[in-house]
């Protein structure tokens, strides 16, 4: 079979998504921080340059000369996985793909023209059939929506980052376009979760996947609901300190952590979203021309507010509430802070919260 032959070579029957658009299982929040990224002041200026700079030749002889290529010859349950996603998510050109060798568990999709994904020996040998096609779709998907371009850049510009970290101005501005690409990515990854599941059609193993990359090989030692209970965890435990704690934690990262995305891809997979696609009813990328800009800052406006609503982070509880006109900024932020139990005169609705240490819904 040729390379551009795109023939369903499935281990079991799985729906297709003809024409599907990478819109249908695009995270709100992966559009507004695009959109908010491509505001940033300068970024189009040094996203034009690297464009015509970067070392992508290099970048592909590189992994030609270091990795193996998945081929029919080479790794060919990948390339069948590979060849599935793409006949799947309806890609016309299945892209190049590497093994490299990197125990750490990993897989990513660059490129500027062309995309490359590259998966690391470490995730090949930690994941099952069901677990890996899960994978490879989730990089398909990031494919499909173009992200490697950006990817790309931000690699890129991390390198970067460290050889003018002696040049004070130059260095602020390359860190402040990183770390709105790592805001971006992140959220460009939740996206991508929902891809490998279009692509998979198995939640259970797209949670173990996310499990193994979190807690190693030990499967029989772990446990879905106790995983996903450990999101909860997490959203709900301490006060504003914690949740400050939350953002300086999630910063240096190009990913969610592993437990807030299976809890994020379990609720888009219960959704009416999610059973819509999968009754063949989703957007196409022949509408995609028509689009309304205005609605997708629409859709990802409403996206926020419904988190910061549906939130049990306190950080967010006291946004919503501010939001909402339910005090004054600084007198909650005094009461938060200082870990008052009843609040200050005139906001008794708060002290409840944070004296039982997590908030109820």
């Amino acid at each position: 079979m040729t390379e551009t032959g795109r023939e369903n070579v499935p281990s079991r029957t799985r729906r297709r998504f003809p024409g599907i658009s990478s819109r249908a299982y695009e995270h709100p929040a992966d559009r507004s921080a695009l959109v908010a990224l491509r505001k940033l002041s300068g970024f189009d200026t040094v996203f034009k340059a690297l464009s015509g700079l970067l070392p992508e030749r290099s970048l592909r002889l590189l992994y030609l000369s270091d990795s193996v290529r998945v081929a029919d010859a080479q790794f060919a349950h990948l390339h069948d996985m590979l060849r599935d996603a793409c006949y799947i998510l309806d890609l016309e050109k299945v892209p190049s793909m590497y093994v490299t060798q990197d125990p750490k568990p990993n897989a990513m999709c660059i490129g500027l023209d062309e995309p490359i994904i590259v998966v690391t020996t470490g995730l090949v040998e930690l994941l099952d059939e069901e677990e890996m096609r899960a994978v490879v779709g989730h990089e398909v998907g990031h494919a499909l929506s173009g992200h490697s371009v950006y990817r790309t850049v931000l690699l890129f510009l991390t390198g970067l980052a460290l050889k003018v970290a002696w040049i004070p101005l130059g260095n602020v501005t390359v860190m402040a376009i990183v770390t709105a690409l790592r805001e971006w990515f992140r959220k460009s990854e939740l996206s991508a979760d929902r891809a490998g599941l279009l692509v998979g059609q198995d939640l259970q193993a797209s949670m173990r996947g996310l499990m193994k990359l979190a807690g190693g090989h030990h499967l029989h030692e772990m446990n879905v609901d106790a995983f996903l209970a450990q999101a909860e965890e997490y959203e709900e435990s301490g006060d504003l300190r914690d949740s400050v704690l939350k953002i300086l934690n999630v910063l240096p990262r190009t990913h969610p952590f592993t437990t807030v995305r299976a809890a994020e891809l379990k609720k888009w997979a219960e959704s009416r979203d999610f059973q819509r696609i999968m009754d063949g009813h989703y957007p196409r990328r022949s509408e995609d021309k028509d689009t309304s800009v205005t609605d997708s800052f629409r859709e990802s406006a409403g996206h926020y507010a419904q988190t910061v609503r549906g939130s049990k982070d306190p950080l967010m509880k006291l946004v919503g509430d501010i939001a909402g006109g339910a005090g004054d900024l600084g007198g909650k932020l005094f009461d938060k802070f200082s870990g008052a139990a009843g609040g200050r005169s005139g906001r008794d609705g708060d002290g409840g919260e944070d004296g039982g240490g997590k908030g109820t819904a």
